[in-house]
């Protein structure tokens, strides 16, 4: 059993819950905005996914393993329904769930990605990770600049180094994720295990305008694996939607789960 580690806000005088989790290489800080600003209605659970945050790691990685790893949280938290919303891989993730155990999701929102196997598009900054040598990083600031020769996207640089923290009885730098077992079971991440099932869950798709995650040609998949899914496109945002559009992402996602609530 692979019990992740996670944060809790409860509402004094709601009985519904709504699980919060993040994409790759992240951690359940990255959605704080989205908590507090669902925190006076509901009671909110973040999660570190395996290998991110401060969840235990991993020896193999695959969506199936990350959907189990979130029901036994859940089960042993004694919740026994939610509302979910993820982001990137942790779209997934919470797909997968709605369609392992469809009993646990009362509703799905999905960020900016599609229930399709993807090809590789992290290649840049696998290489870029591992280009910073952390046994003999002296500070921040040389991996900022390393991620500057390498990444071109600011909001990556700046999502990554998120991660990087620092062991100050020992004096050397970590990165929070479990690099080198995702980056080797970097494949099972991106495939889409679950072809020709399906949910009736109530599900929104929320797309970033400027992102190549969800597209046209993702439509049919979604449809046949979501046929009660509806779509919202944020203008001037890219993937890190919830970040860079974040008063209009937030309304979005509590007007849909509010509206399950009902």
């Amino acid at each position: 059993m692979t019990i992740c580690n996670y944060k809790i806000t409860t509402h004094e005088s709601s009985t519904k819950w709504v699980v919060l989790i993040h994409g790759l290489f992240g951690s359940l800080d990255n959605l704080n905005l989205l908590a507090k600003h669902l925190a006076p209605d509901v009671n909110v659970l973040q999660i570190d996914l395996p290998d991110h945050g401060a969840s235990p790691r991993s020896t193999n990685i695959s969506i199936h393993f990350y959907a189990a790893a979130i029901r036994e949280t859940l089960q042993s938290l004694n919740i026994a329904s939610a509302q979910f919303i993820g982001h990137s891989l942790g779209g997934k993730v919470a797909m997968g769930l709605a369609l392992d155990t469809p009993e646990l999701v009362s509703s799905l929102v999905v960020a900016d990605i599609a229930p399709v196997a993807y090809g590789h598009r992290h290649q840049k900054v696998f290489a870029a990770l591992n280009h910073i040598d952390l046994a003999s990083l002296e500070n921040r600031a040389q991996a900022t600049a390393v991620f500057a020769e390498m990444l071109d996207d600011e909001g990556t640089r700046q999502f990554l180094l998120k991660s990087l923290k620092k062991d100050h009885e020992t004096e050397t730098w970590y990165w929070q994720f479990n690099l080198p077992t995702l980056e080797r079971d970097y494949t099972h991440l991106i495939d889409w295990p679950y072809s020709g099932t399906s949910s009736t869950v109530p599900t929104l798709f929320i797309k970033g305008a400027d992102s190549d995650y969800i597209l046209a040609e993702h439509q049919p998949a979604i449809v046949a694996q979501f046929p009660k899914a509806k779509a919202h496109i944020i203008q001037g945002a890219g993937h890190w939607l919830h970040a860079q559009k974040p008063s209009v992402f937030n309304s979005i996602v509590s007007k849909f789960i509010l509206a399950q609530s009902d």
